[in-house]
C-alpha cells in the first residue's frame, strides 16, 4: 500500500487555547492511538491534501523530529461551514497486529451485460478489510467480465488469502441492471414476435 510522509511536531499543551492557536496558524491538531500511550502532535494543514482529498487508501509515515510512526487515518473532523480540517485521529501500525481499513473498489473488465445495454451500478465504492499492515491492498479489484444483464457480483468472489472482509457474504459489490432502453427494446421485440406469430 502507498505511504505518505507527514512531518509534524509533538504537542506538549493540548488545552483549548493551545488548540485554537494551532488552528489559527494553519496547523491541524492530531493524535496517534494504538501505541503504549496516545501521541499528540500538529502538522501543517497542507500536508494532508494527498491523504484526505483522494479516493485512494494510504498508510502514513508520521515524522516527529526524526522519530517515525507508521499509521493509518482513523477519523477526521471537518468544520461544518468552512470544511477546514479540525482534528485527525491516527492508529499506529505494528507489523504483527491486524488492522481494519476501508479500501476503494476498482472495477476492471468488460461486462457482456453492460455492452448489451445494461447499466453498471456500484453498490460498494469502499470495502472494510482486516489485514496485517504488509498485506493491506491499495484497492480491491472487482472483475465485471462474467456479469450478464441482471447479474450481481458478490463479495465472496473477491476473497483473498491476504485479508478478510468485514462484511456479510451476501454483500453485493456491483450489479448490471437492465436499462429502460434495453427493457423497452425487449418488450417491443416480444410484441413484434407475438404479432408475427398471430399472422402465421
Amino acid at each position: 500500500m502507498k505511504s505518505i510522509t507527514i512531518e509534524g511536531q509533538e504537542r506538549e499543551s493540548v488545552g483549548k487555547k493551545a488548540t485554537k492557536a494551532l488552528r489559527d496558524a494553519g496547523m491541524v491538531p492530531c493524535v496517534i492511538y494504538g501505541g503504549d500511550q496516545p501521541v499528540h502532535f500538529a502538522a501543517d494543514e497542507r500536508a494532508f491534501k494527498g491523504l484526505v482529498y483522494t479516493p485512494n487508501a494510504h498508510t502514513v509515515a508520521i515524522d516527529l523530529a526524526g522519530k517515525k510512526v507508521n499509521a493509518i487515518l482513523q477519523d477526521i473532523q471537518f468544520h461544518p461551514v468552512t470544511d477546514k480540517i479540525l482534528h485527525i485521529d491516527f492508529f499506529q501500525l505494528l507489523e504483527d497486529r491486524e488492522v481494519i481499513m476501508e479500501v476503494p473498489v476498482k472495477v476492471v473488465g468488460k461486462s457482456p451485460g453492460v455492452m448489451g445495454g445494461g447499466v453498471l451500478r456500484l453498490a460498494q465504492r469502499r470495502l472494510k478489510v482486516k489485514a496485517l499492515p504488509k498485506n493491506l491492498p491499495d484497492f480491491i479489484t472487482a472483475d465485471i467480465t462474467p456479469l450478464e444483464m441482471g447479474n450481481k457480483l458478490y463479495i465472496t468472489k473477491l476473497a483473498s488469502d491476504n485479508f478478510k472482509f468485514m462484511h456479510p457474504d451476501n454483500t453485493v459489490v456491483c450489479q448490471v441492471r437492465i436499462s429502460r432502453a434495453a427493457m423497452k427494446a425487449a418488450q417491443e421485440a416480444a410484441k413484434a414476435e407475438k404479432t408475427a406469430t398471430k399472422k402465421k
